[in-house]
């Protein structure tokens, strides 16, 4: 991907600001500057909307914030909209409890290549070293091999994988449709390829596998898979899982639609949107 072309990082959040600011923070340290920032809310309430547009990160990163009523989660109609206001030619996804390490755009773009898109991991913390990130007591973007050995050998990090850097090699591509390991908390897609299949499909409400169907319906239409392990790991903030209430029919939907060919969603992307009640604030 030419270093030019600007990368837009769209980034999921639902009222957590302190997780979000980690976030934040991890982006201004980045090598590759090429990028904007695009907070898609999930319906934050005021508070929580507040500590991130007043924020001085947010401020330094010029932070686009998209943000709708919470009625659940919404998280394939918070994206779509995300991406809406969005101008990259390249989109990242990302959650609002991800770190990224300091070369992660870089790698990103060393690894975007067409007809694919990158499906990026993630390393696991503890709840103690997430809670000390949290605080803001304890940074871990930039740090070296021994930090992270040390922080594994202690039960910090679920793995070492953040360290490594393999190179773009064909090993990285798969052009079979696979459920495992797909994560739109760190995907990367060209935005061509994103409006040929519609985006997320909207009427995947409740938890889960919104982004295993948009990852079957670039399948479907020619994208091949590629993985960007130990390469583009994020460094995820422990928290309690979310309720999972709609999983179960979520995961039937996308195993259905794996049995046929289905390229645009139910309620897409482009879809007509007369009563939008969504607020877009620009601090750029």
């Amino acid at each position: 991907m030419n270093a030019s072309q600007l990368v837009s990082v769209v980034i999921t959040t639902y009222n957590r600001s302190d997780a979000l600011l980690a976030v934040l923070k991890g982006l201004t340290q980045q090598t590759d500057r090429n990028f904007e920032v695009v907070v898609a809310d999930d319906g934050s309430h005021f508070g929580e909307q507040s500590v991130i547009l007043t924020s001085p990160l947010a401020q330094s990163l010029n932070v686009n914030h998209v943000w709708h009523p919470d009625v659940g989660f919404t998280a394939s109609r918070i994206r779509n909209r995300g991406v809406s206001v969005s101008r990259g030619e390249y989109i990242i996804f990302m959650d609002g409890d991800c770190v990224p390490e300091v070369d992660f755009i870089a790698r990103h773009r060393l690894l975007a290549q067409h007809g694919c898109f990158v499906n990026g991991s993630r390393v696991l913390l503890s709840p103690d070293l997430s809670r000390r990130v949290l605080n803001g007591s304890e940074n871990i973007c930039g740090r070296s091999p021994w930090y992270w050995m040390l922080r594994r050998l202690q039960g910090h990090a679920s793995k070492l994988t953040g360290l490594l850097r393999l190179p773009d090699w064909p090993m990285r591509l798969d052009r079979e449709f696979s459920w495992k390991g797909i994560r739109s908390c760190n995907m990367g897609v060209w935005r061509a390829d994103f409006e040929r299949v519609d985006g997320f499909d909207e009427s995947f409400v409740g938890w889960g596998h919104e982004d295993a169907d948009l990852v079957l319906r670039l399948h479907n239409s020619g994208v091949a898979r590629k993985n960007g392990f130990c390469s583009t790991e994020v460094f995820h903030l422990w928290h309690k899982e979310a309720a999972r209430l709609q999983e179960s029919q979520n995961a039937k939907r996308v195993s259905d639609r794996s049995k046929t060919n289905v390229i645009q969603p139910d309620l897409g992307y482009s879809q007509k949107r007369p009563n939008d009640d969504v607020v877009i604030t620009r601090l750029g």
